[in-house]
């Protein structure tokens, strides 16, 4: 289809309200089991009261707006909302602890917060512990710029007849329809006015602040112009051929740049319907539902998808079983020839055509994959087994490369799909590497710097050539292979480099095993693992075998679950060069979490801090010890503490 070229998102908003008005559904959102659906017209609508009642309130031009809370429209309209006032949105993880929503909205300068429901809006209205456990007052107290909370779900903040309940009777606090209205009536005294913002938008204003994942230190706010983000959309699109008759389900977290893209910037760029689920619990179930022809999950949800895939077929019957060991090898070799690019025969054709209608659709479907058109992983390295799982499943996977403040720097086309690979570089993307092997990229689509963070943006730029900080390479076929991160790459006593990432990526294709650290130094002669049970699909392994436990700590430290583990270790470590297999390991007591810091709100590890929060672990993997005590840490999603006391039983691999 024509894609017409703006360089904001609200003229494209206005683009499609003009074109296609009340006679083509935006957006859906399924509530209390209903899917409720926006047209073009509403979508129009409701940005624009909720605009104009944001600018009654004292937003200005150069202000800052912070959103906080899951994938529904009114994330989209408060965003697009402030954007055509000419504010900066800055985009906030849902699961973010208070004293982490205080960093991004003080850090931002943001004015006004627009807030999901009652467990967002008491991170702004109830006392609060930091990671310390000293006790500090309400957010909304800490926070002298903060002007309005504007939520949109009001159960549990509102009684009947719209009543502030209790301590909600606060003045800070506004819902989302009164600012519509105050928006409705606004429009009375400036007819026009926003149809003139939307005009005045520029292509060259800060559109978003999207922060780093932090892995090495406080997340920073990568400043993105609208028209670079438009300038992706529209690039991406061109290469993967978006359509407006597709479906797209909106689960990626909207404070991460790829759900901007694909959600946002896809819905406006081409007019595809976006479908947001009903709660995160019910996110598998609703694309099954709607079966989009566009999905993006990261690593560790293909990896989960596949555990889970894995799990049934365990458990299911002996003849099922039977017939998916039987034609998976036939899956494999149709999905081997695609990649290489070879004619598939009539015999081979015909083989899978059964595979399909016997095991592999009805396996799709459970998971909500049947129709997909394309699939996309992004965000880390995804192990070549997962990517040649999923191949051989029928689902044409492609992986992408980049990052916030680089934008979309590579993609596989759909007739080039290497597992090795990120693809090829998109249009108006050049790469070359230093040294060293940094891959470095010069693209005028990149971020415009770190705000207010002159320095930290110096130092990623050699010249006009930005510095990814991931260690790779350029194959024969001008594919972009990312290794690691190159502060990740670890040196063995002797010199010997390896990666752990590559051996992390094939430890969590194992259904039992959700994440790895690999560890080594060059104090060390050998490589060892924390590993972290998958505590669903061991669970049923041990519920199987009438192997009784009680806990997640229970259940990591039984004998017959070591033994399971080191047998996975065993078979990754097949794989591995020599001086770089899994020698000991120990199953971690509690899962890697991100809200004790060892995770990213982006679910990357952070590997430094865990190597120092489990230096005793590691201490242990290069003693003599077969077991030792833990007293550990652990912080809940209110803000409390607690602790946890155990042994930990440490194991070798023959």
């Amino acid at each position: 289809m024509e894609v017409p070229v703006f360089d904001t998102a609200a003229k494209y908003l206005k683009h499609n309200y003009e074109k296609w008005g009340d006679r083509k559904v935006a957006m859906r959102v399924k509530d209390r089991g209903i899917w409720q659906s926006y047209t073009w017209k509403d979508y129009y609508e409701k940005v624009k009261y909720f605009s104009l009642g944001l600018i009654s309130l004292g937003l200005e031009r150069g202000d800052k707006v912070a959103i906080l809370g899951e994938n529904k429209p009114e994330w989209y309209w408060a965003e697009l909302a402030a954007g055509t006032a000419g504010a900066t949105v800055t985009g906030i993880f849902v699961d973010c602890l208070p004293v982490e929503v205080k960093y991004y909205v003080e850090n931002s300068e943001s004015k006004f917060v627009i807030a999901h429901d009652q467990e967002q809006v008491d991170k702004f209205l109830l006392p609060y512990k930091d990671r310390e456990g000293n006790e500090h007052p309400p957010l909304k107290d800490e926070l002298p710029l903060l002007k309005k909370v504007i939520f949109w779900d009001p159960k549990g903040i509102l009684g009947y007849g719209g009543t502030p309940i209790g301590e909600y009777d606060d003045p800070v606090l506004m819902s989302f329809d009164q600012v519509i209205e105050l928006g409705k009536e606004y429009e009375k005294t400036h007819p026009g006015l926003f149809e003139e913002n939307i005009e005045k938008t520029s292509g060259d204003d800060i559109g978003l602040f999207m922060y780093t994942s932090g892995t090495t230190g406080l997340p920073k706010a990568a400043m993105l112009k609208n028209k670079t983000s438009q300038m992706t959309n529209r690039a991406w699109g061109s290469v993967d051929k978006w359509r407006s008759d597709e479906q797209y389900v909106s689960f990626l977290p909207p404070a991460w740049v790829t759900e901007q893209g694909l959600g946002v910037g896809a819905n406006l760029l081409t007019g595809m319907e976006i479908n947001f689920p009903e709660e995160p619990e019910t996110v598998l179930e609703n694309i099954r539902e709607i079966g989009p022809g566009i999905l993006f999950w990261g690593p560790a949800n293909w990896e989960s998808v596949s555990r889970l895939i894995q799990a049934k077929i365990i458990d299911t019957t002996p003849l099922r079983r039977l017939l998916y060991h039987l034609f998976l090898p036939v899956g494999y070799k149709v999905g081997d020839l695609r990649v290489a690019r070879k004619k598939v025969g009539w015999f081979w054709r015909t083989l899978y055509w059964v595979a399909d209608m016997l095991v592999f659709r009805a396996l799709k479907d459970k998971v909500g994959l049947s129709k997909i058109r394309i699939a996309y992983s992004a965000g880390a390295a995804i192990s070549p087994e997962i990517f040649r799982y999923f191949q051989a499943l029928g689902v044409r996977l492609k992986q992408l490369y980049g990052s916030t403040e680089m934008g979309l720097v590579t993609i596989h086309p759909d007739d080039d799909v290497r597992p090795e690979t990120c693809g090829p570089l998109m249009p108006g993307y050049e790469c070359r590497l230093s040294a060293d092997g940094e891959i470095m990229v010069r693209s005028e689509m990149l971020f415009d710097g770190y705000y207010k963070k002159l320095e930290a943006t110096k130092e990623k730029y050699l010249g006009d050539w930005y510095r990814s900080g991931d260690f790779g390479h350029i194959e024969e076929h001008g594919h972009l292979i990312c290794i690691d991160r190159m502060d990740h790459l670890r040196e063995l006593r002797g010199g010997r480099k390896f990666s752990p990432q590559f051996a992390e990526i094939r430890l969590r294709f194992s259904p039992y095993i959700k994440g790895a650290l690999i560890v080594g130094s060059e104090d060390n002669d050998y490589v060892t693992a924390i590993v972290n049970i998958d505590i669903d699909n061991v669970g049923r392994w041990a519920e199987a075998r009438r192997i009784p436990y009680t806990t997640f700590t229970d259940l990591s430290q039984k004998p017959e679950v070591i033994e399971l583990i080191k047998g996975e270790i065993r078979r990754v470590n097949r794989t591995l060069p020599e001086w770089t297999r899994i020698r000991k390991f120990v199953n971690l007591h509690k899962e890697f979490d991100a809200d004790d810091d060892e995770l990213t709100r982006t679910r990357k590890l952070r590997r430094d801090f865990i190597e120092h929060r489990y230096g005793y672990l590691i201490e242990a993997l290069y003693g003599d010890k077969d077991e030792l005590k833990v007293e550990a840490p652990i912080t809940y999603r209110d803000g409390r503490t607690g602790t946890i006391i155990t042994t930990v039983k440490v194991s070798t691999v023959e």
